[in-house]
């Protein structure tokens, strides 16, 4: 085994890999027992440390789990990893990455449009509920934060509501790997600024939770594909159109000229 350096691999590497190769072929599934300690150093050689190193590795992972038990109760076991687990591996990667935008969104585009597909084609009355539960939420919002959650929620409901699990999970590690940037842009906005923002994102969360409900695939995914692909570019010009109005807001004030209505304090999101 190499590193993908072509540097040769840390003993605990060697471990991991075995392991790791072990389960992806099919030898090791949920609920295996692992090799002794002392048997696993033997076949790999490798020290007893450098085994415990690898599988502690796994173990912070969640691919592995050890108990202390009489007979087969004991031992380490290959686990199931639960899809917190793989929603929050997925979402530091893709956060670590920097992923350039334009493939970010080209892969929200192909898993969402997957999404709202299967969910135009089954989804239940009661899924129907949540995701219009979801949009009042964001009517409602008014808090940025507050948005922002209900937005994410409104989008892993409908990969939810697909019934496709990985599908599922991958959108939320997306979704959440782009939230931070997206809580800052919407911070900037003018209170009346993202008023407007709201309503525009809801409006088309709304349109694209009709065609689901009436069954429309095509239409939906449609609808889905062009809010995602404008949604970043009108909240990042609304961004930047930020300073050139308060500069205006800030000469009418010194010049003494009132805006219709009185003059406006600018209010930036906290």
């Amino acid at each position: 085994m190499s590193t993908s350096t072509g540097a040769t691999p840390r003993a605990y590497e060697q471990v991991v890999g075995w392991i790791e190769d072990r389960i992806l072929c099919g030898a090791f599934e949920v609920g295996d027992v692992l090799p002794a300690e002392r048997d696993l150093a033997v076949q790999l050689g490798v020290s007893r440390a450098a085994v415990r190193e690898g599988v502690r590795s796994l173990q912070a992972q969640g691919v592995l789990r050890s108990s202390v038990g009489a007979g087969g109760t004991g031992g380490t076991r290959v686990a199931a990893l639960s899809s917190g687990a793989l929603t929050r591996l997925m979402r530091i990667h893709v956060a670590l990455m920097h992923y350039p935008l334009e493939d970010v969104i080209e892969v929200r585009v192909a898993l969402e449009r997957l999404s709202v597909r299967l969910a135009a084609q089954g989804v239940t009355l009661e899924q129907l509920d949540g995701l219009q539960a979801r949009v009042e939420d964001m009517d409602g919002a008014q808090s940025r934060l507050d948005f922002n959650d209900a937005d994410a929620a409104f989008h892993v409901a409908i990969a939810e509501a697909a019934g496709n699990r990985l599908a599922a999970e991958t959108t939320i590690a997306i979704r959440e790997s782009v939230r931070a940037p997206l809580m800052t842009s919407l911070s900037r906005l003018d209170d009346d600024v993202f008023a407007r923002i709201r309503a525009e994102f809801n409006a088309e969360h709304r349109a694209v939770l009709e065609a689901i409900s009436s069954g429309e695939a095509e239409r939906a995914e449609t609808l889905m594909e062009t809010h995602i692909r404008t949604a970043w570019t009108r909240l990042q010009s609304a961004v930047a159109s930020e300073p050139e109005r308060q500069g205006e807001q800030e000469a009418r004030h010194t010049s003494g000229a009132a805006e219709p209505g009185g003059v406006a304090a600018v209010t930036m999101g906290a």
